[in-house]
């Protein structure tokens, strides 16, 4: 079997949804270059609904294609929905990743809670703050400290 399955090299070699939204309605950074992966995303929201999501991301092969593959999961989806996004979906959308990579799925999943957290304190709206924790960020960074 290859380390890598068929949708991991795919979403690594032709990501989706790269870039930069100028005028981003929501913004979330996860990640720790000590660590090795840092992850930014980007969305647009129009009527509680995610219409545009761009990443940009600084890490491996993994970290790529968990970004990639979360964006598409979350594009087009009301922002309850892009909350439960897991990164377990996002790992058995990829058909998996190695052992030693499933913290770039647990980085794409914060990514989006940033970003969403942030689209919420921007616009004064309440928000569930044992989904969306004071300290979102790369647990994965903190045991390589």
């Amino acid at each position: 079997m290859a380390l890598y399955s068929e949708k991991v090299m795919d979403h690594f070699r032709n990501p989706r949804n790269v870039g930069a939204i100028e005028d981003a309605d929501a913004v979330g950074e996860v990640g720790n270059a000590k660590c090795g992966d840092i992850m930014k995303i980007y969305m647009k929201i129009e009527d509680d609904t995610i219409v545009d999501v761009k990443f940009e991301t600084f890490g491996c092969g993994s970290a790529i294609a968990s970004s990639s593959m979360a964006t598409e999961l979350i594009k087009g989806k009301k922002l309850s929905e892009a909350l439960t996004l897991t990164n377990k979906a996002v790992t058995e959308a990829l058909d998996g990743l190695p052992a030693h990579k499933i913290h770039c799925s647990v980085l794409a999943e914060q990514a989006i809670k940033s970003a969403l957290k942030n689209y919420y304190i921007k616009n004064n709206i309440e928000y569930d703050k044992t989904v969306l924790p004071d300290d979102i960020e790369c647990a994965h960074c903190h045991e390589e400290e």
